[in-house]
């Protein structure tokens, strides 16, 4: 079955992608997808590859999760994706959500970590309070990924209007250095803001003289100008 995915996901390969993905995706020396291997299948059709085989057993996808080709470990965490939603059993859920976690180091680029943190991790703890701590473990972390996997985790939470743990995990991530964490922390306070203007108002008032210039424009994308401008110019 590995092999069967494997060649129906290099049957759709497109070589001429490879160069754009390899500069999207960071993957020269010294960026943070450097050594990542493309081969050019397009997201909508590594979905459907992975529709076809969403009932493959957890070892083939462990398989597929150690594959050095983003696409193939691309296939693995949307199968998983899949088998979470189809699952109406908690221990079938627990079961993958560990999983999840376990073999979160194929997880080492920012689309595999948005496809699959909200709606595995996130999603299982959405109504598990006391369990959210691993999120504080990952955020403490100084993996690039696990940092951005319990930031992003808390769309989940967010969904079911709780703010908490996005608020605390951004503020853990207010001085953190790298690009990708700053527009992940401020994507996040943008999407608290949706739904609560006054909690990411408060956390903006607290911190936005500190915030990272890209954390804070990210933040108040939604704003209207005059009000966007007021942040962005009280901060120089």
């Amino acid at each position: 079955m590995l092999d069967k995915i494997k060649s129906d996901l290099k049957k759709l390969a497109n070589k001429e992608k490879i160069p754009l993905y390899q500069s999207f995706f960071k993957t020269n020396p010294g960026q943070y997808g450097e050594g990542d291997v493309f081969i050019g299948v397009s997201v909508p059709d590594t979905r459907k590859v992975a529709k076809k085989y969403q009932n493959v057993s957890l070892k083939i996808i462990k398989q597929l999760l150690t594959s050095k080709i983003h696409e193939e470990r691309l296939c693995a965490f949307e199968i998983l994706c899949f088998k979470y939603e189809k699952s109406s059993v908690e221990k079938e859920k627990r079961k993958i959500y560990n999983f999840c976690l376990k073999n979160r180091k194929g997880m080492n680029n920012w689309d595999l970590v948005d496809l699959t943190a909200p709606y595995i991790i996130g999603d299982f703890l959405s109504n598990k309070n006391k369990e959210r701590e691993i999120l504080y473990k990952l955020v403490k972390s100084n993996n690039l990924w696990d940092k951005r996997i319990a930031i992003i985790s808390t769309v989940a939470f967010i969904k079911n209007n709780q703010f908490q743990d996005t608020i605390k995990i951004s503020e853990i991530l207010l001085n953190d250095s790298h690009d990708l964490i700053h527009k992940a922390v401020g994507w996040m306070l943008r999407e608290v803001g949706k739904r609560d203007k006054k909690i990411l108002l408060e956390f903006l008032n607290k911190h936005y003289k500190n915030m990272p210039r890209t954390m804070l424009r990210y933040s108040i994308e939604k704003f209207p100008e005059p009000e966007r401008k007021k942040y962005l110019n009280s901060q120089k």
